[in-house]
């Protein structure tokens, strides 16, 4: 890819966006081709960390007890479910889908797993936001920080993949380069890598879509 081109683009797309009264999100959408997805391999479903942060602070639920459950609460984790509060929670349905609305990112020891799995599986899986492990020693400010910088890529019946990737305060430069990560990422899940993909759009929040070269 060629980031100056790109930079340019971006910087292009901001100017053409109206001043609003919230921070629009620059949001990248990646059309592919050649793909059949009859083919399981050839949907997915993961998470991969860009250079820059773009998110001003995710909203994460942790399922932890003991010292965990601790450090994250020290870590400023506002939800934070041990078994007993899982158990209550599987129980509400309508409790369940809000939690599952509400929270961008969720992280769960893996004793709880199976129970989460039970609980919430039905719910949390369709949305892509089934919990990662959080193993004992996990730095949690660490991985809340991450998270900033985290891009969800996801297909599923439609060859598209929509994932947001700035917002119109960052510079530009650091936009193109996340989406240059993006890119990467892809191709090393696609059969035919950067050829799988037909054509690539970024847009604001309220704006039109800006055509970008990703070969």
């Amino acid at each position: 890819m060629d980031v100056n081109k790109l930079t340019e683009q971006i910087t292009m797309c901001k100017k053409a966006s109206k001043k609003r009264k919230f921070v629009e999100s620059i949001d990248l959408s990646i059309n592919f081709k050649d793909l059949d997805l009859k083919i399981p391999s050839n949907r997915f479903n993961f998470q991969t960390t860009l250079p820059h942060p773009f998110r001003k602070k995710p909203t994460v639920a942790i399922f932890a007890g003991g010292e965990l459950a601790v450090r994250a609460k020290n870590a400023g984790v506002k939800t934070v479910l041990g078994r007993t509060e899982l158990e209550a929670l599987g129980k509400s349905p309508k409790d369940i889908r809000k939690m599952a609305e509400e929270h961008d990112f969720f992280l769960a020891e893996p004793s709880l797993m199976p129970l989460i799995a039970r609980f919430l599986g039905k719910f949390l899986a369709p949305r892509g936001k089934m919990p990662q492990p959080l193993v004992p020693n996990a730095d949690i400010p660490i991985m809340l920080e991450r998270f900033t910088r985290t891009s969800k890529l996801r297909i599923k019946e439609n060859p598209v993949v929509l994932t947001k990737v700035g917002t119109v305060k960052m510079d530009p430069k650091a936009v193109a380069e996340n989406i240059e990560a993006v890119i990467h990422a892809l191709e090393g899940r696609l059969e035919s890598g950067i050829q799988n993909i037909r054509s690539a759009m970024i847009k604001t929040t309220m704006g039109g879509s800006v055509k970008i070269e990703v070969h």
